[in-house]
């Protein structure tokens, strides 16, 4: 972990998939699921696991072998979708520590939130669900604004409802995305380690200001209160 601490901080806001939360079982199950429907075989969670930050795509392409430009994706995706709706809380967990992150972020007078590029309509239920959210400051999912990342407008918005200044925010995720939209922003950025990051991914690469190789290394990025 980057020997570093950022100063006048007073929020930390996070990416919700592989980042708070382990979502891969319930994305995965909702594609196999679809295998298993056409009669073809189950593949494990390992599989999925590595591509669950690209969402829908990246699940039918686990499945399927299918890109964005197939004839049928649309059609597909929108079938993801429903199913995962429908399982969406089933097997989903914050990583371990995520709680004792959350309450210790609280416990120093930080606020903390969340700007994922997740739907609302996938966003909301799976808030609602962990209690640990009811004492988030702000939630911003990914059509909250017209821009996702890695554009900066989430995350500055994340920075509005909160009433603070962009450089008064952390903002962690396992995405290059993420940290390509927490520079622009003018955000500390935080590179998650122990997230999905994506197959062959150089996290180095990604200019993050700090990695971290779990949640509770977060603490240690912020100047003693």
């Amino acid at each position: 972990m980057s020997s570093v601490a950022f100063r006048g901080v007073r929020a930390v806001l996070f990416d919700l998939d592989g980042t708070l939360i382990d979502s891969a079982p319930d994305l995965g199950a909702a594609a196999d699921g679809m295998r298993l429907r056409r009669g073809l075989p189950s593949k494990p969670l390992a599989e999925y696991r590595p591509h669950v930050g690209s969402g829908a795509r990246g699940m039918l392409q686990v499945a399927f072998g299918m890109d964005a430009e197939h004839v049928n994706y649309e059609q597909y995706k929108e079938e993801f979708f429903v199913h995962y709706e429908s399982c969406l809380t089933q097997r989903t967990r914050p990583f371990e520590e995520v709680d004792l992150l959350v309450s210790a972020l609280l416990e120093r007078g930080m606020r903390w939130g969340v700007v994922t590029n997740k739907a609302q309509r996938f966003t909301t239920p799976i808030t609602r669900a962990m209690g640990m959210f009811d004492s988030a400051a702000t939630v911003i999912s990914g059509d909250t604004t017209p821009h996702a990342k890695p554009h900066p407008e989430p995350l500055l918005e994340a920075a509005r409802r909160m009433s603070l200044l962009p450089a008064q925010c952390i903002y962690v995720g396992d995405d290059e995305r993420d940290i390509r939209a927490g520079r622009s922003a003018g955000m500390w950025t935080v590179a998650a380690r122990y997230g999905y990051l994506g197959a062959g991914a150089d996290v180095a690469s990604w200019g993050a200001d700090a990695e971290v190789s779990s949640p509770l290394q977060v603490l240690q990025l912020l100047e003693p209160s």
